[in-house]
């Protein structure tokens, strides 16, 4: 196990050369987005994106901290000499275990400085969205207008059951409900760029890499049948479902778009 995840973590950060999409359009640099942006902080495994720190400022500039995974408010607060209600404060956290790689923290009043990572959700005000009011667990509508570049790749439905959870800024995905073993399939054809449990909250997770700056994550499988490196096409049985790290059978997907969480209701067909 340690020596498969050692030459899965170096081929992970070979793929990560290319971090900033704005600064290169390759493909490759979509792996970075993924691990570092997915919903879940910590990665158990002891991989470590390679997040760039922002703790510059000030007395007129807020400080401000990029979020690692691993990281907690305590460890956070304690870094940076600062307390941890003041963080919670500043950030409007309301659940202070659930940080998101890549996002950053304000640690002190003053004015925000422009920055290359996400903002956290709960710091700044969502897009209104059509489906922002649907995050319970109940059936979703799956209809809305398609997306200007859905056409770029040609999509399919991960899974057949119905939608249970719509997309929001929180969310950053859709939920699909379904009985454990129910066959998760490629969205599109792709390679697979991560597959395994290193991402807390996630449980079973699969990252596939698309053409156009597109990738799909595919989260809290039983199983998966996939390995980093491996090609996939559109419709290939690629997990099966379950619910690790998760109250219920389902599938959580996530489309992104040169690492913007996008809805996938917009990409996926009509059914």
């Amino acid at each position: 196990m340690l020596t498969e995840h050692v030459t899965q973590s170096r081929y992970l950060r070979g793929a990560m050369k290319n971090v900033h999409p704005a600064l290169r359009r390759r493909s490759g640099a979509l792996l970075f987005c993924a691990l570092t942006l997915l919903a879940g902080c910590a990665n158990q495994s002891g991989t470590r994106a390679p997040v760039t720190d922002l703790n510059s400022g000030s007395t007129a500039v807020a400080r401000t901290y990029v979020i690692k995974p691993g990281d907690t408010i305590n460890k956070i607060a304690r870094a940076n000499g600062v307390d941890e209600a003041t963080i919670l404060r500043l950030n409007k956290l309301v659940n202070p275990n659930r940080l998101i790689a890549g996002q950053t923290l304000r640690l002190s009043e003053g004015t925000e400085t422009a920055v290359s990572a996400p903002r956290p959700a709960a710091a700044s005000k969502p897009e209104s969205r059509p489906l922002d009011a649907s995050a319970s667990s109940t059936q979703v509508s799956e209809t809305t207008a398609p997306a200007a570049d859905a056409g770029l790749i040609s999509w399919g439905w991960p899974a057949k059951g119905k939608v249970i959870q719509g997309f929001t800024q929180t969310t950053k995905g859709i939920d699909i409900a379904g009985n454990a073993g129910d066959a998760i399939e490629a969205a599109a054809n792709g390679k697979v760029m991560y597959a395994g449990n290193g991402v807390r909250g996630l449980g079973n997770l699969i990252i596939v890499n698309h053409d156009n700056g597109f990738i799909t994550a595919y989260a809290h499988n039983r199983s998966l049948l996939v390995k980093a490196g491996q090609e996939v096409k559109k419709g290939a049985k690629i997990a099966e479902m379950g619910q690790t790290d998760a109250a219920s059978v389902r599938l959580h997907f996530e489309v992104r778009r040169q690492g913007t969480p996008v809805d996938p209701l917009q990409y996926l067909p009509s059914r």
